[in-house]
């Protein structure tokens, strides 16, 4: 890591605030030998308990990636569980990553569900956060991902979510590359201002469906499976390639050629940011590879010349930017999440007023003696007290 994140600290012996932070969240999350184990195997039990009789018990979310794919193998072949399998089809995959889709599903004997988005309004949302000048593009495929996740698995009257994210290779991305993901007031402004269009078929969600109505009022559960055991990343890549017939697209989240472009390129050249930063810084903490390894690869270039050209090309044809609007883009200052009036800097009014009404309709019992009943006898003393003065 390096002051391409203008955010960054190092204390007095030269450690920046992004490892202390992995260390500390690593200690307080991540679940590792026996009884993480023994953990995860207790969620499976509940899952399974609660799925009978119902055609699957959870969902899951398959990119053709490394970690959603090892994933769907974990919650087969060692949980038992029986999942559908969640794909977003955004337009960009690759064909190595429909390849692997393909024989998850068919080797693991899992169903599959593929949202295909509508392409002129994804299209038009995509290019306007690359207009906007705001870092992280990658927000509106992020969203649709989740609003699918909790719509299908609501849909099927599932309550679990094994979810592919996790503490030991996925952290430490700095908030001045990548923020605003849940929030859809952001999401909104950014095509409203910048030219997207009317976002009818879009799938999204509010600040009130993740922060209220799947955890509090539908009791939806997301669990993340890899947080539960010691996750090899390499040892996870033999495998799949050995049992999946899983083939290697190249870099994290290059299963996605507007991924590879975007991280590659629109992040790399207009904010200097290099995602193979915390990729590798990781690898690093979770000690899968040594800082002087990591320092060597982050010397090349993070994509092939070739292939750069190539990239560029189809995604700016795809988005129907032109290069000249392309360059002048690149010119432009860089904007942030915080430029703009959105969830994630002001809680909307009604958060706290659904929250408390999301508790009672979860547990009328307890929240009408926690907070109603303290109220009435409240209510009592001060009318006894007038009374009494009376």
């Amino acid at each position: 890591m390096d002051t391409s994140d203008p955010e960054i600290s190092f204390d007095e012996n030269g450690i920046c605030n992004h490892c202390l932070s992995y260390d500390a969240t690593i200690e307080q999350y991540v679940k590792r030998g026996p009884e993480g184990w023994a953990e995860l195997e207790a969620i499976a039990q509940r899952i399974r308990e609660e799925g009978r009789g119902k055609k699957y018990d959870c969902i899951i979310g398959l990119s053709g990636g490394v970690d959603s794919t090892y994933v769907a193998y974990v919650v087969v072949k060692k949980l038992g569980l029986r999942p559908l399998a969640i794909h977003l089809d955004n337009g960009w995959n690759t064909e190595i990553a429909v390849s692997n889709i393909e024989n998850v599903v068919t080797k693991l004997g899992i169903d599959l569900y593929t949202e295909v988005l509508n392409w002129e309004e994804f299209r038009g949302l995509q290019a306007a956060f690359v207009r906007s000048g705001v870092p992280d593009c990658e927000i509106p495929t992020d969203h649709a991902i989740t609003a699918v996740l909790y719509r299908v698995a609501m849909e099927q009257g599932v309550r679990f979510i094994m979810g592919g994210s996790n503490y030991a290779t996925e952290q430490m991305v700095p908030r001045t590359w990548s923020d605003g993901h849940s929030d859809w007031r952001y999401i909104r402004t950014i095509g409203e201002k910048f030219g997207a269009g009317p976002l009818r078929t879009y799938p999204h969600y509010t600040f009130f469906d993740y922060a209220v109505l799947w955890p509090a009022i539908k009791h939806m559960e997301m669990v993340y499976v890899l947080n539960y055991f010691e996750y090899n990343k390499f040892e996870a890549l033999d495998l799949m390639k050995s049992e999946l017939g899983w083939v290697s697209y190249g870099d994290k989240h290059h299963e996605s050629i507007y991924t590879r472009f975007y991280q590659t390129q629109y992040l790399f050249t207009k904010f200097g940011a290099d995602k193979r930063r915390p990729h590798l810084s990781c690898l690093i903490n979770d000690h899968r590879m040594t800082r002087d390894e990591a320092l060597a690869a982050i010397q090349k270039p993070p994509i092939a010349e070739e292939q750069a050209k190539i990239d560029r090309q189809f995604v700016l044809k795809k988005l129907g930017i032109s290069d000249a609007e392309y360059e002048d883009l690149l010119k432009k200052p860089p904007i942030s999440l915080w430029d703009f009036d959105t969830d994630t800097k002001y809680r909307p009014r009604y958060y706290y007023p659904a929250l408390r009404l999301a508790k009672v309709a979860q547990n009328p019992v307890v929240s009408f003696k926690g907070w109603f009943v303290p109220r009435a006898r409240g209510v009592a003393r001060r009318i006894r007290r007038k009374l009494g003065g009376a």
